[in-house]
């Protein structure tokens, strides 16, 4: 397992899926809560998807190992996380994950806002023209002094 430290500086991923399956949940832990988050959007067939569906908030203790796992062929394509403020506004990190690795961890102290947003961000395939796969998951540092992880509609990964 390897802990991942979130910089200031970004470069954002854009993802998409060709699978005609139609999109998978992700899963996500932290201590002993186990969630699965659908996606937001996802490209099936070469034709991006948008979903109706609320993130998923988790209230985790500071230094909470959270970890995300995805679907096979998501990390066969590659994928990474956008680190967002808890507004889904203002993009704070980025980390990617290896090419085949279908899991990833971050600690709940990586990331300074007491609330904020991991997005899952499918790596593109030409196919998609840039429209990509995201799996918004919305957490809050309990005990940590400042604003609160919101229910909102997340925006398209930036890439």
């Amino acid at each position: 397992m390897r802990r991942v430290v979130l910089p200031a500086a970004v470069l954002l991923l854009a993802g998409c899926s060709s699978g005609p399956s139609g999109p998978q949940d992700v899963v996500v832990e932290a201590g002993p809560q186990r969630v699965e988050a659908a996606p937001t959007q996802y490209c099936v067939d070469g034709e991006g998807q948008r979903y109706d569906v609320t993130p998923p908030i988790i209230e985790v203790s500071p230094d909470t190992t959270i970890r995300l796992t995805v679907p096979d062929a998501v990390a066969e394509r590659g994928w990474g996380v956008q680190v967002f403020d808890e507004g889904l506004e203002k993009l704070l990190g980025e980390a990617p994950a290896d090419t085949g690795e279908a899991m990833l961890e971050v600690n709940s102290n990586d990331v300074v806002p007491p609330a904020f947003y991991l997005v899952v961000v499918e790596d593109a395939v030409e196919e998609c023209e840039g429209f990509s796969g995201a799996w918004p998951i919305g957490f809050l540092r309990a005990g940590a002094q400042g604003g609160t992880a919101t229910e909102s509609t997340p925006p398209a990964p930036q890439g």
